[in-house]
């Protein structure tokens, strides 16, 4: 459609039906490329000669079938594949970002000392009461936020982790910085549920939008628990691969 044209509105369709298959078939055409920005809804109303309600709908209507995605605070954009992100026994966000031609970096986003209850005890393997690190993360694929991660480490094993994943924006540096030169995961739990507000807020997601969650340990080289994560992903951006050492 050409901004000359108009919608047919007896053709017995609703206009924000037809605003929508207009929309798509400019996106599957090339018209909107990838990874792009939509213009504003008040632009694509001035264009069809409807209100921002309709332009509204349709809009939502794509983002709905994953043609869109909305990123809160940032507008709208054509939808790229989702990322593959592989679950095995070596998941490292850098290496696999970097693998996909996508620049990954790591942001601090809170921290804090915590007494290890029955949970963090049990997994990290520690007595009830340990001194832990907390830590949440932000983890961002070509500036697009990807997750929102929360870690516990024992602190006599890295107490200096806060200051050094500031400084790097690496897990894997400020463990390597603190004498653990590697590490491995154990297991991975994934299940999903819907983003809560905090998280919302940092990943760019309309609340009511479904996250991946994905819990894990990591052991050092000893086979002694290192970290413990709670790991919550955009769900329209990346897919989880478990490979076959995984299952």
């Amino acid at each position: 459609m050409t901004k000359n044209q108009v919608l047919d509105r007896s053709a017995g369709i609703a206009v924000w039906r037809q605003i929508m298959e207009t929309l798509k078939a400019e996106i599957v055409s090339g018209a909107f490329k990838e990874g792009s920005r939509l213009p504003p809804e008040a632009e694509f109303a001035a264009r069809f000669g409807v209100n921002r309600h309709t332009v509204r709908r349709a809009i939502a209507a794509l983002t709905a079938e994953g043609i869109l995605r909305a990123d809160q605070g940032r507008g709208t954009f054509v939808a790229s594949a989702p990322l593959s992100y592989p679950i095995g026994p070596r998941t490292r966000f850098s290496e696999i970002m970097s693998g996909q031609d996508r620049a990954p970096s790591g942001r601090l986003i809170g921290s804090a000392l915590e007494e290890a209850d029955a949970l963090l005890a049990n997994q990290l393997e520690v007595p009830l009461g340990t001194a832990l690190i907390r830590v949440e993360t932000l983890r961002v694929a070509d500036s697009v936020p990807m997750i929102v991660g929360t870690s516990w480490f024992e602190q006599a094993r890295v107490p200096n982790f806060v200051a050094d994943y500031a400084e790097s924006g690496s897990i894997t540096d400020a463990l390597r910085r603190a004498g653990i030169e590697d590490y491995k995961r154990r297991e991975s739990r994934i299940t999903a549920e819907l983003v809560e507000a905090r998280d919302a807020q940092q990943l760019g997601l309309a609340l009511g939008q479904p996250v991946l969650v994905v819990e894990s340990l990591n052991l050092d080289m000893n086979e002694r628990p290192i970290q413990y994560t709670r790991a919550r992903v955009a769900a329209d951006r990346m897919q989880l691969v478990v490979n076959g050492e995984a299952l």
